[in-house]
């Protein structure tokens, strides 16, 4: 029995003995009933259980939501997910159970905003967050802020009232909040009382000035097919079990709150310690916004100067790979992109298939759905030139678990490196690339993105990201 003891204690490390990181914390606060695009979001996330360590589903309120928590839809989506979790696990382990998941749910004050801060103001949610923070675990705690952050401010309320300062600096320095714009005036007081709370928003309620919105905005010169109501109605809604069931037709916008979570599925894309470094949620950079560029919105939140940088819209200059019938596989658009929604929208066709997949998941055996290819480099993911000097960059031992061809393609990802011209890899569509240092005067970092995708139906991606420092001579 003490060497099973062991043994156990053993498995429960290995993800992190063999360099793969420790899944991501995580607590979500929704005003669930708001609108629909929150409960898409949940059938969502529950796909990414396994991959996510999921602390906390919280119902909360809103400037949409202001006087009721609805933590029964929660539960009601749960329920859908736990008859699909056996299946689940047929394609890939440590799906939680329906019991597990259902202990998640929890719910915050029913008051609007600041009116649901302060004493005699805590809350279920608000005390689950202090616990997390006070739990002998070193990784971050991301908190997803789908509506309003109230319950969050209340935590920090009560944390800021009964612990010393070196207490609150500690505490405070494992939060990360990701939050869809501000949807009550907790926001902004959150970060004008905590300067060094990590912070990513886009900032007021304009919400079409939001880097998030990106996951369904249509953009004109691409094809918008897969955030489509038939594109979903075909590969989400119907024929794919009860969690696809659950998942309701588009009323504002699909799924806004999903870019909360997307960076924190590991793909292999993301560093969510990084978000100039980009990732399926967006890319954002540390700054203070400019006031008088913010457009004020309808929802009668808080619209005033931030007094600290936060992490915000960042552009993209973005050129899609078009396929091409003959000669090379895909070549690049004559039309390039610059904004902060590309920085998100690049990677749409990616999470909607790898998204559709998983519903596959829900009802297909194994050999009858698509599971992600397995990128592998040949060299370091990290690692130093001289200026001037060649390198190559390959992922010639990269696999595909169902047997698929792969596709490869090799992306410069300038805006995420320090050095800003665009470097020339010659066919980016192969597993090697050779590539000559720039020259520089200082040192200055070059980030490439491999973009790994089989030929499965649908075809799914996956990918390393190569961090070259190139050197002065």
């Amino acid at each position: 029995m003490k060497t099973i003891k062991i043994l156990l204690i053993l498995l429960a490390f290995m993800p992190v003995a063999f360099g793969q990181s420790p899944k991501h914390r995580l607590v979500v606060l929704s005003d669930i009933e708001a609108e629909p695009d929150d409960i898409e979001s949940f059938v969502r996330l529950m796909l990414y259980s396994n991959m996510i360590d999921i602390k906390g589903m919280v119902a909360t309120t809103s400037c949409w939501h202001r006087n009721r928590v609805d933590p029964q839809s929660i539960q009601k989506i749960v329920k859908a997910y736990g008859k699909v979790q056996p299946n689940l696990l047929k394609h890939e382990a440590s799906f939680p159970t329906e019991l597990a998941m259902m202990q998640l749910i929890k719910s915050g004050i029913p008051k609007y905003g600041m009116e649901g801060v302060g004493e005699g103001m805590d809350s279920e949610g608000s005390e689950l967050i202090i616990k997390l923070l006070d739990d002998k675990d070193e990784r971050p705690l991301w908190v997803s802020v789908w509506g309003g952050a109230n319950t969050l401010a209340q935590s920090l309320y009560k944390i800021k009232k009964t612990r010393t300062d070196a207490e609150v600096k500690k505490l405070v320095s494992k939060l990360r909040v990701y939050t869809i714009s501000d949807q009550d005036d907790s926001g902004i007081w959150l970060r004008n009382n905590f300067p060094d709370l990590f912070y990513i928003v886009s900032p007021g309620d304009n919400y079409a000035s939001a880097t998030w919105t990106g996951i369904n905005t249509f953009i004109k010169g691409i094809n918008n097919e897969k955030i489509s109501n038939a594109w979903i109605a075909k590969n989400i809604q119907q024929g794919h079990g009860p969690l696809g069931a659950e998942y309701p037709d588009v009323a504002w916008g699909m799924e806004g709150d999903t870019p909360s979570f997307l960076s924190l599925i590991p793909t292999g894309l993301s560093n969510p310690e990084h978000p100039e470094w980009g990732g399926w949620g967006g890319r954002y950079e540390l700054y203070q916004p400019d006031f008088s560029k913010l457009i004020k919105g309808n929802s009668g939140v808080p619209f005033e100067p931030e007094t600290r940088k936060i992490w915000t819209n960042a552009n993209d200059a973005y050129t899609p790979y078009l396929p091409s019938a003959y000669g090379r596989a895909v070549k690049p658009d004559t039309t390039t992109f610059n904004d902060y929604k590309a920085s998100l929208w690049r990677w749409r066709d990616d999470f909607q298939n790898d998204f559709a997949a998983r519903m596959d998941w829900c009802t297909k055996p194994y050999k009858e759905a698509n599971h992600p290819p397995v990128p592998v480099l040949m060299h370091a993911e990290q690692f130093t030139v001289k200026s001037g000097e060649g390198f190559g960059l390959d992922a010639f031992n990269s696999t595909d678990p169902d047997g698929d061809n792969l596709s490869f393609l090799w992306i410069h990802y300038v805006e995420a490196g320090s050095y800003k011209k665009k470097l020339n890899l010659g066919a980016e569509n192969v597993h090697g690339v050779y590539v000559t240092a720039p020259v520089v005067e200082k040192p200055e970092t070059l980030h490439f993105i491999l973009q790994l995708t089989d030929k499965g139906e649908p075809a799914l991606t996956r990918y390393k990201r190569v961090i070259v420092t190139v050197l002065p001579k």
